[in-house]
C-alpha cells in the first residue's frame, strides 16, 4: 500500500509537471512565436507606407501621367506588381485591369495584417494615402525582401529543440538529485565499510526522507551500527578473553613448575581447567547471543511457577534456605518470552543477587502491571553500588569487587542475562534499593493465560 511520502508520487508529481509544462510551452510559446512572425517588421511597413505617400504625390502633381511616371520607376525597384487605385478599385492610372487581377484585388490585405501562408503567392497589399485616404491607395505585391518569419528556422529550432531539451536537463537535474545521490551515498557507504571505516554514516537529510530511500538508508545506518557494534564487540571479548585467560594459564604453570604432590596438582588442574571452560563458555555464548538475530519462539510464561524451579536450584547450589528467596508476584503474572533465554537470565540475576548478599540475607523477586508489560525487580541486601557504576555492571568481564577470575565470578552474568532480555523484546537496568541493588525487567505481558496452567509448558526444558 502506497503512503503519501512514497518515492511513486514524487515521481509521478514530477513527470505530470513536466509533460504539463512542455504542452503548456508548446502551445503557448509556439503560438506567440507563430503569431509574431506573420506580422510584417516596422522598417517594411514604414518603406510601403512611404511608397503610398510618393503615390499620393504623384497623383497631385501630374495626375495620371504623373502616376504613369511613378509606376514606371517603381517597376525598377520593385519587382512585383504595382497599382493606384480609388476605393472603388479603379485605376487612377492609365493600366488596363485583367479578369486575374481583378480576382487578387478582392484578397488585398492591410499592412498591419498578418500574412497568411495558405498560398504560394505573395500577398498583395493595400495602402491608403496618407493625406487623402478617400482620394486613392497603393496597391503592392509584397516584396520578398519584407517576408515575416525571416529567422523562422531558428525560432522553430528554440522553441522546439533548445528550450525542450533545457527542460528536460532540469528534470533530469531533479531526477539525479531525487534518486542517483542517495544510492551514491549508500555506494560510498558500502565502500567505507568494505574499507574497514565502520563508523561512516549517510547524510541526515538522506535519513529524514520519508520515502522508500529514506527507509533505505535508515536500514542502512541502523545496519552500520549493529555492524559496528558486533565488531566492537567481539574485539572487546577477545581482549577481555585474553586477559582473563593470563591469569588461569600462570597459575597453572606456576602448579606444573612447583607442586609436588600429585594428587594436589590433579585437584588444581581440574579447578583452573573447569574455570577456563567455564570462562570460554560463558564467553562463546554472550559473542553467540549478540550475532543471532533469528527470530524467536515466544511463548506465555507463568514468572512464578519459573521462579520456584530456579530457586530450589539456587538453594541447593548455595546452600541458602528457600525461605530466603522470596517470590511476591501475583499468581497472574505471566509473560511473553523464550522459556530458556527467561530462565537463564532470571537465574544469572539471582545467582549475582546471592553472590553479593549476606549468608543471612534476603532475595525478593516482586513486580506490577505496567500496560502490556509486567515490571519485574529483583533486589538483594549486598549494601547496593555506586550511581556511576549501575551501567557498567553490565559490561562483559566487569568485576567491582576486585575479585580475582573465577572466585567472583567472570563479570559475564549480567551481559549474558541482558541480552537474553532484549532478545525476548524486554528490557534490563539496575537500580538502588533500600537495602541492596535491584535489577529490573520489563518484559511483555501475556494477554490471556491458558486455562488450568499452573506452569509454564515443559518447566524442565529450558537449558544454560
Amino acid at each position: 500500500m502506497l503512503d503519501r511520502h512514497s518515492l511513486f508520487w514524487k515521481l509521478s508529481i514530477l513527470l505530470v509537471g513536466f509533460c504539463l509544462l512542455m504542452i503548456g510551452l508548446s502551445y503557448t510559446w509556439g503560438r506567440h512565436v507563430e503569431t509574431q512572425n506573420a506580422f510584417l517588421d516596422e522598417p517594411a511597413r514604414q518603406v510601403l507606407r512611404g511608397y503610398a505617400s510618393e503615390a499620393e504625390l504623384a497623383w497631385q502633381k501630374g495626375g495620371r501621367a504623373g502616376l504613369d511616371h511613378w509606376i514606371a520607376g517603381m517597376h525598377q525597384r520593385e519587382h512585383g506588381w504595382v497599382g493606384v487605385l480609388d476605393i472603388n478599385l479603379r485605376p487612377l492610372d492609365s493600366a488596363t485591369l485583367g479578369p486575374e487581377i481583378m480576382q487578387r484585388l478582392t484578397r488585398l490585405r492591410g499592412v498591419d495584417w498578418p500574412m497568411s501562408r495558405r498560398t504560394v503567392d505573395q500577398p498583395w497589399l493595400r495602402i491608403p494615402f496618407p493625406g487623402a485616404p478617400q482620394q486613392g491607395m497603393l496597391v503592392i505585391e509584397l516584396p520578398e525582401r519584407f517576408n515575416p518569419g525571416q529567422h523562422r528556422l531558428l525560432w522553430r529550432v528554440v522553441t522546439n529543440g533548445i528550450i525542450p531539451g533545457l527542460f528536460t536537463l532540469l528534470l533530469c537535474v531533479g531526477l539525479y538529485r531525487m534518486l542517483i545521490v542517495p544510492l551514491n551515498q549508500l555506494r560510498e557507504q558500502a565502500n567505507a565499510w568494505r574499507a574497514d571505516q565502520l563508523s561512516a554514516r549517510l547524510d541526515s537529510r538522506t535519513i529524514a526522507r520519508h520515502d522508500e530511500l529514506g527507509e533505505l538508508a535508515r536500514a542502512f545506518d541502523q545496519m552500520a551500527e549493529r555492524l559496528q557494534g558486533t565488531v566492537a564487540m567481539q574485539q572487546q571479548l577477545l581482549r577481555d578473553l585474553s586477559h582473563e585467560m593470563r591469569t588461569p594459564l600462570s597459575r597453572l604453570r606456576v602448579a606444573c613448575d612447583g607442586e609436588t604432590d600429585l594428587q594436589r596438582l590433579r585437584e588444581r588442574l581440574g579447578r583452573e581447567v573447569d574455570c577456563m571452560q567455564q570462562l570460554v563458555e560463558n564467553t562463546l555464548q554472550l559473542a553467540w547471543q549478540d550475532a543471532e538475530r533469528a527470530p524467536m519462539n515466544l511463548e506465555p510464561i507463568q514468572v512464578q511457577a519459573l521462579w520456584d524451579l530456579l530457586a530450589e536450584d539456587a538453594s541447593y547450589e548455595s546452600g541458602w534456605s528457600h525461605e530466603q528467596l522470596r517470590c511476591e508476584l501475583p499468581v497472574d503474572c505471566w509473560v511473553q518470552g523464550n522459556l530458556n533465554y527467561l530462565a537463564q537470565a532470571m537465574e544469572n540475576v539471582l545467582r549475582n543477587a546471592i553472590r553479593h548478599s549476606p549468608k543471612n540475607g534476603l532475595v525478593r523477586l516482586a513486580g506490577l502491571r505496567e500496560g502490556g508489560y509486567w515490571r519485574l525487580w529483583l533486589e538483594d541486601e549486598g549494601g547496593g553500588v555506586a550511581e556511576e557504576d549501575l551501567e557498567r555492571i553490565f559490561a562483559p568481564f566487569t568485576r567491582l569487587d576486585g575479585s580475582r577470575p573465577g572466585d567472583g565470578g567472570f563479570g559475564l552474568g549480567l551481559s549474558i542475562a541482558r541480552s537474553a532480555i532484549q532478545r525476548q523484546g524486554g528490557t534490563l537496568w539496575a537500580e538502588n534499593g533500600d537495602r541492596g541493588l535491584r535489577l529490573c525487567m520489563r518484559l511483555p505481558a501475556h494477554i490471556a493465560a491458558p486455562t488450568g496452567a499452573a506452569h509454564p509448558a515443559n518447566p524442565m526444558a529450558y537449558s544454560l
